[in-house]
């Protein structure tokens, strides 16, 4: 893809992150809407162990709306919950579905090879600029997560 990040024309990227960005490009404005309707409602729910939890330092304040996001390290792999109002936030539940889909179960460099244009690479001609600075946030967010636990 023109304009991509070095990890994707070095052959880093993530084959899941690929396989994404690739069937995005490929779809037509209408299919992309149609697509992240799908992937909102595969949303993983936050398990109730991680509910009572305090969620300042989980909260990703450059979103609009309010979303929670937790890591969790395990056997050298992670596993990203996020806590939203899918109802509310279709594309933000759709966009961490796609995410947490790519990465789960992956070790921390999986996440760490996200590209830095990866937001808009997914989001091109959608219409959804308004959230590509919160979009954004999550990616930097999840990162930091992988980048404390290497």
């Amino acid at each position: 893809m023109p304009g991509m990040s070095d990890a994707t024309s070095s052959g880093q990227l993530p084959p899941a992150i690929a396989r994404v960005l690739s069937r995005f490009a490929a779809m037509s404005r209408e299919e992309k809407m149609q697509a992240l309707v799908h992937y909102s409602k595969k949303l993983e729910p936050l398990p109730e162990r991680l509910q009572p939890l305090d969620r300042s330092n989980f909260t990703v304040p450059e979103c609009q709306t309010r979303v929670d996001l937790f890591p969790e390290h395990h056997d050298g792999v992670m596993h990203y919950y996020a806590d939203v109002n899918v109802r509310q936030s279709p594309t933000i539940a759709a966009f961490l579905a796609i995410v947490f889909g790519a990465i789960n179960e992956q070790p921390p460099s999986t996440t760490l090879a996200i590209p830095n244009d990866f937001v808009q690479h997914l989001m091109e001609g959608i219409g959804l600029a308004g959230r590509e600075t919160g979009l954004t946030a999550m990616i930097d967010r999840i990162k930091r997560y992988a980048r404390a636990v290497k």
